[in-house]
């Protein structure tokens, strides 16, 4: 957002709680990864400068990455101010309350993302003392764990990457199946991702589909890129010895129960996945390009039996890991754009409350617009909104005989 408002020549700063990279460094596991290509880092006037483009950057990487780009461009960057409120005056300016002050400006653009608060179920209460409870969030590796066999409640992205992580360092892995979708690394020659950009998935609209709402708040699917990229095939998991389980539904003590969903959970992550390879191939049909066949995949193990109860005791269970994803917090917002679901509404990052723009939700604009891929673009159309409002108010200015300035823009995370 910055490097776009700068070269428009709109007066702004950005306030930073922490410093750059922090969410990447301190709420990462050590063995993180980008799940997708490095090629697929596009932020404004600084694509991926490495030399492994189809490579996967570590955790350390994307730190420094992010870090380049702010030695790049220099960005006008407050760290370490933290904003506690943020309202909008009568006057129209907004009025920000910060750890370091108050200030003022025309416009703000709150980047913060997502992800806030780690969330995890009431049911944890339930959970004995001597149980070690870790967020996805916390999570680092293995050896932070007490010895014993592990539980990982969740299956999107974080908790399957966490399962194998785990299960790489000879743990005994239980891990409780959601219903997130799952997507091969490769398929025909080529990176998956690499197929989906060239087909323009990434480039859908929002505007495209008829449940905007559900779309906003699908799982992503899971896949990983670790040591160059791989499927992250839950049945090949239980063949080697993780055990699988459905939904957890309830905690009483030791006791734990689950749904009877396993099943349906692991036919679901693979037909969605087949259906991408479908889609490949009707790509490929239609667009006469020559590359290999490739076989189907074939499950590699069934769950015969689900088991619906497990006693943590007996199965040896030191520690649950909570993969159950964040909630957003945004009370230091007083302003009236926010849903039932605490999403804020807008159109493209522009919400009705004029002056007041949001960057980097997932799905804001399109598929790629909560990730370095596409995250860019977005920033450029609010530049443009946020340039068009300042040129609008200095000729309004102007035309009333008021003193003429420049609308400045804040941009928050």
């Amino acid at each position: 957002m910055s490097y776009c408002l700068g070269r428009r020549g709109v007066e702004h700063v950005v306030i930073e709680a922490n410093r750059v990279g922090h969410e990447w460094r301190e709420r990462r596991w050590d063995s993180f990864c980008l799940v997708t290509p490095n090629w697929q880092c596009r932020l404004p006037g600084y694509p991926y400068q490495g030399d492994d483009p189809d490579g996967f950057m570590v955790r350390d990487e994307i730190v420094r990455y992010l870090e380049d780009y702010v030695s790049f461009f220099r960005p006008p960057l407050v760290e370490g101010v933290t904003v506690t409120r943020l309202r909008r005056s009568p006057s129209g300016v907004f009025e920000l309350s910060t750890t370091a002050g108050d200030f003022t400006a025309e416009q703000v653009v709150v980047a913060t993302g997502p992800y806030h608060t780690p969330s995890v179920p009431p049911m944890a209460q339930r959970l004995p003392d001597a149980i070690t409870q870790v967020h996805s969030s916390r999570y680092r590796s293995p050896d932070q764990l007490p010895e014993g066999a592990v539980l990982v409640v969740g299956t999107g992205q974080s908790g399957c990457q966490i399962a194998e992580d785990l299960h790489l360092a000879g743990r005994q892995v239980h891990l409780a199946v959601g219903s997130a979708p799952r997507v091969a690394r490769r398929y025909r020659g080529r990176d998956c991702v690499a197929w989906l950009d060239d087909m323009g998935h990434y480039d859908r609209s929002i505007d495209e589909f008829g449940d905007a709402g559900a779309v906003r708040m699908r799982v992503n699917h899971y896949v990983t890129g670790r040591d160059g990229g791989r499927d992250i095939d839950l049945r090949g998991f239980a063949r080697d010895g993780m055990r699988l389980y459905g939904r957890l539904t309830a905690i009483t003590g030791t006791d734990l129960e689950f749904a009877d969903d396993l099943k349906v959970n692991l036919d679901h992550a693979d037909a969605v996945a087949e259906g991408i390879k479908d889609a490949i191939d009707a790509h490929i049909t239609a667009h006469g390009i020559a590359v290999p066949t490739e076989p189907r995949y074939v499950p590699v193990w069934e769950p015969h039996e689900q088991p619906r109860a497990l006693n943590l005791e007996a199965a040896g269970i030191t520690s649950v890991i909570w993969s159950t994803g964040f909630r957003r917090d945004h009370r230091w917002i007083e302003a009236p754009v926010f849903d039932g679901r605490g999403y804020p509404m807008h159109w493209r990052g522009a919400t009705s409350t004029p002056g007041l723009h949001f960057l980097g939700l997932p799905w804001q604009y399109s598929w790629g617009s909560g990730r370095f891929e596409a995250v860019g673009r977005d920033a450029e159309f609010l530049a443009d909104h946020i340039d068009a409002s300042r040129r609008l108010a200095d000729v309004c200015g102007t035309l009333t005989g008021a003193p003429s300035e420049l609308a400045s823009a804040l941009p928050i995370g």
